[in-house]
């Protein structure tokens, strides 16, 4: 019995993808949180909190698609074709939030609230556009042959907009419970208080998204709600409110600093668990399958070494990065 390498890259890219979603979420999440913190000096221990980790994110947005466009190069084309807009608004907004990031710290005075309104509208607009790129994945493409045959707004649904919508709120909780762990004082307070708000919205939007997929397609509804999947599958949501009741007590408790972050990502591994239970097996939902999709198999393993060299680098840099840096962030501390 040989080994499936699509299973392998399959894996590679979710893997890649969580790390990015982990990594540039909380990133992007101090951005979406600059409106809820006026103060100058605030604002830069924020920013200092990920200074220097922060370029190293999209490493695996770039591996990630990377791993797409050379293992299921059905799926890329057909997710390119169809969501042109919205992943070219997301660059858009990576590239802005970028060149703000750095540009604040180097701006006069007077110049300095366009770059952080520049920072703010960059990471909402790359979040929000994300969250429709997911949402537009759920509700699947219309697919002739091998390729895409819808229209080029058919991403523009009231469905995805509220995913994007759900993104942003999830990043912002990112970001607050990151600062919770990384800040001190008056700072780590008013996020502890941001993060329980954001929680219960969270909350909201996984039980409202919850709801309307299996009720919008009965494929979905299916794989949840039918014997004896329900009995295997109810861990997922189960999960889900023991974490947020620990969540809720951790940021309620003064003498928690890590825990809030950490139960955060139990949540968003959650919710990226739960969605790919509800496509498997298909990367172009709603018909296309892992293996319809693949590269050749020789392909496959020619890249494959590549991939096993490189992503141990890409790991071992990235766990580094993190614990030279660990720690709080000061008043009046910086990278730049």
């Amino acid at each position: 019995m040989g080994i499936d390498l699509s299973i392998i890259w399959f894996v590679i890219i979710v893997f890649a993808t969580l790390m990015y979603i982990v990594m540039d979420g909380f990133d992007l999440g101090i951005g979406i949180l600059f409106p809820a913190t006026p103060d100058a000096d605030d604002r830069d221990v924020m920013v200092n909190s990920v200074a220097p980790v922060w370029d190293g994110n999209e490493t695996w947005l770039v591996l990630g698609g990377a791993a797409l466009f050379g293992a299921f190069p059905l799926a890329y084309a057909v997710i390119i074709d169809a969501l042109t807009i919205p992943l070219t608004l997301m660059l858009i907004g990576l590239i802005f939030r970028g060149v703000a990031f750095e540009f604040r710290f180097k701006a006069t005075p007077a110049h300095r609230p366009f770059w952080d309104k520049a920072f703010i509208g960059g990471s909402i607009l790359a979040t929000f556009t994300q969250g429709m790129t997911v949402g537009a994945v759920i509700n699947g493409f219309s697919v002739t042959g091998r390729a895409y045959s819808g229209g080029p707004f058919d991403w523009l649904t009231v469905f995805n907009l509220f995913c994007g919508a759900g993104l942003v709120v999830a990043y912002a909780l990112l970001g607050s419970t990151w600062l919770v762990m990384k800040s001190e004082n008056a700072l780590q307070q008013r996020m502890r208080r941001v993060s329980r708000t954001l929680l219960i919205l969270l909350l909201v939007f996984i039980a409202a998204i919850s709801l309307w997929t299996p009720l919008a397609q009965p494929a979905i509804a299916a794989r949840w709600f039918t014997l004896p999947n329900l009995f295997f599958l109810l861990p997922v949501p189960a999960l889900v409110v023991i974490l947020s009741l620990c969540q809720w007590r951790c940021l309620k408790n003064p003498e928690s600093h890590h825990l809030p972050f950490i139960l955060t990502l139990g949540l968003i591994f959650l919710g990226f668990s739960g969605l790919g239970i509800s496509i498997w097996p298909h990367i172009i939902p709603p018909s296309i399958t892992l293996w319809q999709a693949a590269a050749p198999t020789q392909s496959q393993g020619f890249m494959l070494v590549g991939a096993l060299l490189i992503i141990p680098v890409i790991l071992v840099y990235t766990f580094w990065s993190y614990y030279v840096f660990r720690g709080k962030v000061q008043h009046g501390e910086g990278y730049h």
